[in-house]
């Protein structure tokens, strides 16, 4: 069998399935209709209801509604049904089906095709014999039967015989909506089910495909934390004493340095953009984020605000006397700072 024919034959399972349950469903709650002379009797587990004399006999509205939500049963009585009785070897019970079917165009006036029929196996007097009562009914004389009945409002979902058989016989099954399902129903109820398990497969694929999307998302954030954590170690790293820095190996111990140090070119440029032109260097000392700076300036003192305002430098203030230079005319200054870490200067 090749993969189509899998595939539909696992959908035509699930299809009767289906449509098994359905039926079960419905039949919690049954309707049974049965002829008795020229009127129609609907009878349920509460009440009975008579059409009336009258060919054609509307149902009540309640009855109709109620049949609306059942499993409507048609039991016909004995006029309607053709009896034979058919004897064959006990050790072919299970092949009973088959055997009936077979034999159906040689007891009944009708052709397979044609005819509506079920059997019962009758206990007899000999245990190697199995006693077959046959019963059948014509499709013609059913499809008249359930088009009386769905005038009225009764859709059948099945037929049995057993009046008229006394009271002890169990009914048997003639026909039911569920075994006699047209192709164009399990048609239908394929493609249902075809649609539920496309759906369900499209449900899972974009649920799928959601989930690798917030994950590469939830990567991407999570290294961009891990980044920015990177940089506040670093940051507070610089901020700490120097004293493990230099117990460090010579290769680990430069790397440190070169990690936790200011940029010494934006230090400058930072300088060179906040002392005035009346001032400038000496000397320039930067050990870490330790900056020392000496210099001359006309107003040594005016120089802390400048400085801590820049935002590159904080903890400004003087490490030495400003004393007078040798000519009287500038003052010589001696400003220790604490670098803050910049890669670039404001404005750029």
């Amino acid at each position: 069998m090749g993969i189509d024919a899998i595939v539909r034959r696992w959908f035509d399972i699930l299809a009767r399935l289906l449509l098994s349950w359905q039926e079960r469903r419905r039949a919690r709650q049954w309707l049974k209709v049965s002829r008795d002379g020229g009127e129609w009797v609907v009878a349920d587990a509460r009440r009975t209801v008579r059409t009336g004399s009258a060919a054609g006999a509307a149902l009540p509205d309640e009855v109709v509604r109620a049949a609306q939500k059942s499993f409507v049963i048609l039991e016909l009585t004995a006029s309607d049904i053709v009896s034979r009785a058919v004897s064959v070897p006990a050790q072919a019970k299970d092949l009973l089906a088959g055997i009936v079917r077979n034999q159906i165009e040689r007891l009944f006036p009708w052709r397979a095709s044609q005819a509506v029929y079920g059997f019962n196996v009758v206990a007899g007097a000999d245990p190697g014999v199995l006693n077959v009562q046959v019963l059948a009914t014509s499709r013609a004389t059913l499809d008249e039967v359930c088009n009386e009945l769905g005038a009225l409002g009764l859709r059948i979902d099945r037929v049995v015989a057993g009046a008229g058989r006394g009271d002890a016989a169990p009914a048997i099954t003639l026909w039911s909506r569920l075994a006699d399902a047209t192709d164009t129903r399990l048609a239908r109820t394929r493609g249902m089910i075809g649609g539920m398990i496309g759906g369900a497969i499209c449900l899972t694929l974009a649920v799928t495909i959601w989930a690798f999307m917030a994950a590469a998302s939830a990567d991407t954030e999570s290294e961009a934390v891990e980044a920015r954590l990177t940089t506040l170690q670093r940051q507070i790293k610089g901020s700490t004493s120097r004293g493990p820095i230099a117990a460090l190996a010579p290769a680990e111990r430069a790397r440190a340095l070169k990690e936790t140090s200011p940029v010494a070119v934006v230090v400058i440029e930072a300088l060179a953009r906040v002392l005035p032109e009346t001032s400038y260097l000496t000397e320039l000392n930067l050990d870490g984020p330790t900056l020392r700076i000496v210099g001359l300036a006309d107003d040594a003192p005016s120089l802390i605000a400048p400085l801590e305002r820049s935002g590159h430098f904080k903890e400004v203030h003087f490490f030495a006397p400003t004393t007078r230079n040798a000519d009287g005319g500038r003052f010589v200054f001696h400003i220790e700072a604490r670098v803050e870490p910049h890669v670039r200067i404001d404005g750029e």
